[in-house]
């Protein structure tokens, strides 16, 4: 459970990653989908319940256990939260000074490595945050939740803000980078295009829980009325449009009912 004050956000809240997907978390304004987030990475604490990771209860392990878990995922918040005094290549080895004892030399090769991984310049590294567009913040932040390779990235409105041009870049950027480091990626997302294109899975928050999970097939057929107007809305038309014509294939037909 999540509570604010009297505001019950979250209640009998379930839900399941499985390793090497990505999911998709949607959900009306107010449904608590940065706040589920959060919670899960340790920056909010639950009035009740359990949250395991990798098996493990994260909320009652001693705190050096606590820190070994955390090496093992990344985040990257939705306005980068990039430290503003460091340049890009130092926000990378932040993670690195926190967890692990390396020469300076070798911090340096690593924010490097993953600076080009994220398709920053090189340059970028030497630059601070507030000399970088938007688009280039969102993959700087990335970098840093890749410093310490981790298993799972958690991800909070990536695309953001982006243009469309930008949008599409990015994910197909998570998408490689699952592909090929085997990561799992938790992405709180409203961008209806990324759950097209990316998202293996898509669970939906609403009345204060996970009301349901599956692919986008799935949310196709939910007969929930918040459900059916964001899958078949407008918007949703759109973007499969969009995408099919991307990709050359058919887009499905409008509901007839």
């Amino acid at each position: 459970m999540n509570r604010f004050g009297s505001q019950v956000v979250h209640d009998d809240l379930n839900l399941d990653l499985y390793r090497g997907e990505v999911l998709g978390v949607v959900g009306g304004s107010g449904t608590g989908k940065s706040v589920l987030l959060r919670t899960i990475v340790g920056l909010n604490r639950p009035q009740a319940g359990r949250i395991e990771v990798f098996g493990q209860d994260v909320l009652s392990l001693p705190v050096a256990q606590r820190r070994k878990l955390e090496a093992r995922w990344g985040v990257a918040f939705q306005d980068g939260a990039l430290f503003s005094s460091l340049t890009v290549a130092q926000n990378v080895e932040v993670p690195l000074r926190e967890h692990l004892r390396l020469p300076q030399r070798l911090m340096d090769e690593i924010a490097a490595m993953k600076i080009s991984m994220v398709g920053l310049a090189p340059e970028a590294g030497a630059k601070f945050p507030s000399e970088l567009s938007g688009g280039m913040r969102k993959r700087a932040a990335l970098a840093r939740a890749l410093a310490m390779d981790p298993e799972i990235v958690f991800l909070d409105e990536p695309t953001a803000g982006l243009d469309p041009i930008g949008a599409a870049a990015y994910d197909s950027l998570i998408k490689q980078l699952q592909e090929n480091l085997g990561l799992t990626v938790f992405m709180v997302t409203h961008d209806l295009d990324s759950l097209h294109a990316i998202c293996d899975r898509i669970a939906v928050l609403a009345e204060k829980r996970v009301l349901v999970t599956g692919t986008m097939e799935d949310m196709m057929e939910q007969d929930h009325p918040w459900i059916r107007e964001y899958f078949h809305g407008p918007r949703a038309r759109a973007a499969m449009h969009d995408i099919a014509a991307r990709s050359g294939t058919p887009p499905p037909a409008a509901p007839t009912a």
